[in-house]
C-alpha cells in the first residue's frame, strides 16, 4: 500500500547516513536563491573573451610606459652610462631582433647583476615612446627622482669639512642644460645643485641622459622659494655669486676658495631681479670674440673649472 511506512522496504536501517536526518542545513533554501546577473563575457573564466582579455593584459604588462611616475631613458650610450653610474632603474627593455654589441651586452649584464628586470618587447613598443625613433633597440625605465632638501645638502657639505661648492639655477627651463650642469658639478668637485620647484627644468629622462648618470652622484635639491633659500645660505656663511652676461666684474676677479654658491641665469633672461639683488657679486665671462654670451651650461662649466683650479693651487 502506498505510503505505508511499516512495509519492509520502507524501513531505514540503523546507522545509515543516507539523506537528511535532522534538517537540510539550508541546502534547500540556498538552492532556491538566485545567482544574480550573468557576468560579462570577458569576466567568465573559460569564455574566449576572457582568455583574449587576459592575453592582452599580459602583453600590456611587459610594455614600457612613460607616465608621470616614471621616466624612460633611450639609446645605448645613455642607458649604459646610467647603469654604470648606479641610476636606480626598475626595468631594462630590449627590442626583439636587436643586434647586440658591447654596450648592449654590458647593459644586460649590469642589469642582471643589479636585479633589474630585463624584458624583451616588440620594436614598435619602443618606437611609440621615442619621438624620433632613436632608441637603438634599448630603453631603461627610471623611477621618479628623489630630490634632496636644501638644508640636508648644506649639512652634508659641512660634515665633509671642505668649503662648499654649490650651483643654483635661476630661469633654467631646458632639462639638457640642467643635465649638463649636473655633470659639470660632478666633474669639478661640486657638492650639489639647487633648482626652484616651479618654472624650472626638472630631472627628467632628458636630464638623466645629458648628465650621463651624474645625477645619481650629485644631489639635486628643490627649493619652494629660490630667493629665500639663497638668503638662508648667505646667513650660513656662503658667498652668493651670480653668473650673468651683464655682470659687474669678471670671473678673473672671483675668489672661489671659500664656501660659494654660483647662481646661473638663463641665456636669454639672465638672472631674475630679486635673485640678482641678493647676490654678493655678479660676474661675467670675458669674451675674446664677437659672441655675446655662452650657453648656460657651458658658462657654468667655465666658472666651475676656474673655482676648481683656484682650490687646487
Amino acid at each position: 500500500m502506498a505510503g505505508n511506512s511499516k512495509r519492509r522496504g520502507a524501513v531505514r536501517k540503523e546507522g545509515t547516513k543516507k539523506g537528511p536526518t535532522v534538517g537540510s542545513g539550508g541546502v534547500r533554501r540556498r538552492g532556491l536563491e538566485g545567482r544574480g546577473a550573468t557576468p560579462p563575457a570577458h569576466k567568465r573564466p573559460h569564455h574566449p573573451a576572457a582568455k583574449r582579455a587576459a592575453k592582452e593584459a599580459r602583453r600590456q604588462q611587459g610594455r614600457p610606459k612613460k607616465t608621470d611616475e616614471t621616466e624612460i631613458v633611450l639609446g645605448r650610450n645613455p642607458v649604459i652610462e646610467c647603469l654604470r653610474a648606479g641610476v636606480p632603474a626598475t626595468a631594462l627593455y630590449v627590442a626583439l631582433g636587436t643586434d647586440a654589441d658591447e654596450r648592449l651586452t654590458e647593459s644586460v649584464q649590469i642589469a642582471a647583476d643589479k636585479g633589474i628586470s630585463i624584458l624583451e618587447v616588440p620594436r614598435h613598443d619602443l618606437d611609440r615612446i621615442a619621438a624620433n625613433g632613436m632608441h637603438q633597440g634599448i630603453a631603461l625605465q627610471v623611477p621618479p627622482y628623489d630630490y634632496a632638501h636644501p638644508d640636508d645638502v648644506l649639512a652634508e657639505v659641512r660634515q665633509e669639512g671642505a668649503p662648499a661648492l654649490l650651483v643654483a639655477l635661476d630661469n633654467i627651463s631646458d632639462p639638457r642644460n640642467l643635465g649638463a650642469i649636473v655633470r659639470s658639478v660632478a666633474a669639478f668637485g661640486g657638492h650639489g645643485v639647487l633648482i626652484p620647484q616651479r618654472r624650472s627644468a626638472s630631472v627628467t629622462a632628458v636630464a638623466w641622459r645629458t648628465s650621463a648618470g651624474a645625477a645619481a652622484r650629485v644631489p639635486v635639491a628643490r627649493a619652494t622659494n629660490l630667493n629665500r633659500t639663497l638668503k638662508q645660505w648667505a646667513d650660513s656663511g656662503l658667498q652668493i655669486v651670480g653668473l650673468d652676461a651683464d655682470g659687474d666684474t669678471t670671473v678673473d676677479d672671483l675668489d672661489g676658495t671659500g664656501p660659494i654658491v654660483v647662481v646661473v641665469g638663463s641665456e636669454g633672461k639672465g638672472l631674475s631681479r630679486l635673485v640678482r639683488e641678493n647676490c654678493d657679486a655678479v660676474v661675467s665671462i670675458p669674451m675674446a670674440g664677437p659672441t655675446e654670451s655662452l650657453n648656460a651650461s657651458v658658462a657654468a662649466g667655465v666658472v666651475l673649472a676656474e673655482i676648481a683650479r683656484q682650490r687646487r693651487t
